[in-house]
């Protein structure tokens, strides 16, 4: 089983998105896939078509009350692909276990104790390096981090790799990261591509080669509670997701030869 912990401290640069159609893809792969939406804002759980009345039990109980993953999981629509859902009350956890003993290692904990067996673990972060974040840290193997192709896209990676680099010497000495993954790219747009360039060449292999585009079936999807892949299984977002599926499928096996 691989957790991988999907962060970035910024606001609307496709973490979410990629959360869900990332685990779609590797369940149409063959792979069994967990998500933990670790959001208080709970967009992944949205996004999959959970309504907050179905969120009888969530990752707030899990974390707080002591509740098992699976009393939490719910399935969903898509094939081979469970989620934990979020709700409101997750904004308070912070403060409510802040003092508390293992407090950064209650996420870590709780999916050790899991029975279920999973390929694939992914923990939509939110969009700021709190306890929330700092606990996805702690019970992840990796790190994927999206980044928008935009004009401050570098802004603020530097901050996120050392908090990277800071659970690693602190709390998790196993943690690497995955790669760095370009959103809502725009082959028409100079700056888009200009940005991607830029990119490469500051983080070189740690960019993953697929692009996600800017593509307006995969913003419409989510309101209709689907992955891109269900929605417009043949756009131009499926089809660069799936990529990206098979592309961190190919890093996680040279790894595993590697070792």
């Amino acid at each position: 089983m691989r957790i991988i912990a999907v962060v970035n401290q910024k606001g609307g640069v496709g973490k979410t998105t990629t959360t869900i159609n990332l685990s779609a893809a590797l369940t149409l792969l063959g792979k069994k896939v967990l998500i933990i939406d670790s959001d208080p804002q709970g967009n992944a759980s949205t996004g999959l078509g959970v309504s907050n009345a179905a969120r009888d039990v969530t990752i707030y109980d899990v974390l707080v009350e002591g509740a098992s993953i699976e009393e939490a999981s719910l399935t969903t629509n898509v094939p081979g692909l469970v989620l934990v859902p979020s709700h409101v009350d997750l904004s308070s956890a912070e403060l409510e276990i802040g003092n508390s003993s293992g407090r950064t290692t209650r996420l870590k904990t709780a999916l050790d104790s899991m029975e279920i067996e999973y390929d694939y673990v992914l923990i939509d972060c939110p969009p700021s390096l709190n306890l929330l974040t700092v606990n996805a840290l702690a019970a992840s193997h990796s790190v994927i981090v999206p980044l928008q192709c935009e004009f401050f896209a570098l802004e603020g990676l530097s901050q996120l790799l050392k908090t990277v680099e800071m659970a690693k010497a602190n709390i998790n000495p196993n943690l690497v990261i995955d790669g760095v993954m370009l959103t809502m790219y725009d082959a028409r747009n100079r700056l888009s591509d200009q940005v991607a360039k830029d990119v490469r060449t500051h983080l070189g292999r740690a960019v993953f080669e697929t692009m996600i585009p800017r593509n307006v079936r995969i913003a419409e999807a989510p309101s209709f509670g689907k992955p891109v892949m269900m929605y417009d299984p043949n756009c131009v977002g499926s089809k660069a997701y799936m990529a990206l599926g098979n592309e961190i499928l190919s890093r996680h096996k040279r790894r595993v030869n590697a070792n």
